[in-house]
């Protein structure tokens, strides 16, 4: 900072910074140092780093995250609009959409795809190498020894230290409260068989997980759409309209992040929502599978976190963040345990001794929490690139999510677009994607898609992208045409 001349400090400072963006020093979407950090580098007030990193708030260079700090703006200038609102159903809808989701993730896992449609981070992203040589020494050392069916509960070591992660979300578990799934799905599948019987109705949010929507349709489980705003999640009151006229086995809902959307509810409303279960009676099972991979300061707290979580089945997994091919979940049933026991024991039995062990010799050595720094910043740094590819090459009028956490983007095209017509066109070009309609027990979202940013971010990516923006284009310039010919 240059003392003798007459441009304020604060005004000094926003000229450095644009300098460091201009020059590419500071990407958009990176985190500025904190104020406190800033302050002492430079040897000026905390106030006067504030009104610096303010006025370039004020010109849209930089963006504030609320408990979070400054980030570069993903764009300079103007940036789509969020996806719409959800609308309310009123009636529960039979599911039927196992076809369609066989479909998809046989394209899915098909590697000679751009890999725009699976939500599972590939394993450059995740290097599990450690892990992986946990479980060869677990295995080289004991292998005969856990060569047996485990305890129905799991490997206590694992459980132990599960609950003790769960202890710095304010949490309190203990080993005996958690029971180990086979991925998440198994504990969906448990919390909902353990509440609700064929025929019965389960509120969802809107978009939802169309993983959640054949368990549905497998268990004979009705699915009642619930409208989702794309940034905070359920709308309390329409749900609080419903539950008086409607009956409800349980509500199905996601911790943070939901998948589609991405959205977070605030936890105010998590409160409200929960004070309004207990006043019906109607248990609440969530899905916690993206909390670890939050891009704020501090990770949401889940719904069994807060007061009044007494009557919430807590589900989530390490498939996410760290391990999809060992398939280790967990669930936390609370009141449900003896519902939840039965079942796994017929379900399942046990889960797999050998890769437990190795994930509970990992997670106690911390190794966990360094990667996770680091994955967090990979996938908030793909999902900036992934939107900026999108206002650059998408048709006018598109809008798209601003996830906080995850790695999926919600992109709503304009009305009359076709996903699916896109989606088989795109497989053609050798693009693959989830189309809107399987987010939807009615199949609703024709004119939507779901874009992973799971995979490293290559130019086979932002090619693959850009093409399915072209692709979008002409199908809308056709439209147009047909429309002038009618």
């Amino acid at each position: 900072m240059d003392a003798d001349t007459t441009t304020h400090r604060y005004e000094q400072l926003a000229d450095l910074i644009v300098r460091m963006i201009d020059n590419g020093t500071l990407a958009p979407g990176v985190r500025l140092p904190s104020v406190r950090a800033i302050g002492a580098q430079y040897g000026i007030s905390i106030s006067t780093v504030l009104q610096g990193y303010r006025l370039l708030e004020d010109r849209g260079i930089l963006v504030a995250r609320p408990q979070s700090g400054f980030y570069v703006a993903a764009t300079q200038g103007g940036t789509l609009a969020l996806p719409s609102t959800s609308r309310l159903r009123s009636k529960a809808s039979t599911v039927s959409i196992s076809g369609a989701v066989a479909a998809l993730l046989e394209h899915a896992s098909n590697s000679a795809l751009v890999p725009l449609g699976c939500a599972v981070p590939d394993a450059a992203l995740l290097r599990s190498h450690r892990l992986d040589l946990a479980l060869a020494r677990a295995a080289r050392q004991h292998g005969a020894h856990y060569n047996v069916y485990g305890a129905p509960r799991g490997e206590l070591r694992l459980r132990r230290e599960i609950a003790r992660r769960a202890m710095r979300i304010g949490h309190a578990l203990s080993p005996d409260d958690v029971v180990i799934t086979s991925g998440c799905t198994e504990a969906v599948t448990l919390a909902l068989s353990s509440v609700a019987k064929p025929g019965d109705t389960i509120a969802v949010e809107s978009p939802t997980y169309f993983g959640l929507l054949h368990t549905l349709e497998m268990l004979d489980l009705k699915a009642l759409e619930l409208p989702t705003d794309p940034t905070r999640g359920v709308h309390v009151d329409a749900l609080a309209r419903l539950l008086d006229t409607e009956p409800v086995a349980a509500c199905m809902l996601s911790s943070s992040f939901s998948n589609p959307l991405g959205s977070l509810m605030p936890e105010a409303q998590k409160r409200e929502l929960l004070a309004l279960l207990a006043r019906h009676a109607v248990p609440l099972i969530e899905d916690d599978v993206y909390g670890d991979i939050h891009f704020m300061r501090e990770r949401p707290r889940p719904f069994i976190a807060l007061d009044g979580g007494a009557n919430t089945i807590y589900c989530s997994s390490f498939s996410k963040s760290l391990a999809p091919g060992y398939r280790i979940g967990w669930i936390a049933p609370g009141a449900f345990a003896q519902q939840v026991m039965d079942r796994k024991l017929a379900f399942s039995l046990c889960s797999p001794v050998l890769p437990q062990v190795a994930l509970a010799d990992y997670l106690a050595s911390g190794a966990y929490d360094a990667h996770m720094r680091r994955l967090r910043r990979l996938l908030e740094e793909n999902l900036l690139r992934l939107t900026r590819t999108i206002e650059a090459s998408f048709p006018a009028g598109t809008r798209v999510s601003r996830p906080a956490g995850g790695f999926a983007l919600w992109v709503e095209l304009p009305k009359g677009f076709d996903s699916r017509a896109l989606f088989d066109e795109a497989l053609e070009h050798g693009i693959c994607f989830a189309p809107g309609d399987v987010f939807s027990a009615s199949r609703r979202f024709r004119n939507c898609l779901r874009l992973s940013a799971g995979s490293t971010w290559s130019e086979r990516i932002d090619k693959g992208v850009r093409r399915l923006g072209e692709l979008a284009r002409t199908q809308r310039t056709e439209d147009r045409g047909t429309l002038a010919v009618k």
